[in-house]
């Protein structure tokens, strides 16, 4: 399981990594007030929130982004964002993460799960529980 603890700010060309980073139906996040939008945009709307705590210089979260915007084409019942840990420090503190990749299944603003690291089958293994658990009409 690959994971980053260094909390060092590389100097990187964020915006090129950002566009690599986010793709698919992934939204990036980088204001507080971009984060309670979507929060209260998907319990409106029902949705599941997956957040992604994520560093562009972390190795294991470069590997993971690829797949992660994979998952949000194939699974749209779910709000798929992407917080930048350097850049929302506040935020990232604030959800206690130590480690990069870190990610939270949502819903209504709470905690249903979480994953530490880039484990792809485990990922893949809590969205299908989530995914499963849902009513027919979300799916």
């Amino acid at each position: 399981m690959g994971l980053c603890l260094d909390k060092h700010k590389r100097d990187a060309d964020s915006d090129e990594l950002h566009v690599e980073f986010a793709g698919g139906n992934v939204h990036l996040i980088t204001t507080k007030e971009s984060w309670d939008q979507k929060l209260s945009e998907a319990s409106r709307d029902g949705k599941i929130v997956l957040a992604n705590f994520s560093a562009t210089w972390c190795g294991p979260c470069r590997q993971i982004a690829p797949f992660y915007n994979e998952l949000s084409e194939k699974y749209p019942s779910l709000l798929f964002l992407l917080v930048d840990v350097d850049e929302l420090s506040d935020l990232s503190t604030s959800w206690e993460i130590k480690a990069t990749p870190t990610f939270f299944f949502l819903r209504d603003g709470k905690q249903l799960e979480k994953l530490v690291g880039a484990n792809k089958p485990e990922l893949q293994k809590k969205i299908t529980a989530i995914v499963d658990s849902l009513p027919p009409s979300d799916k």
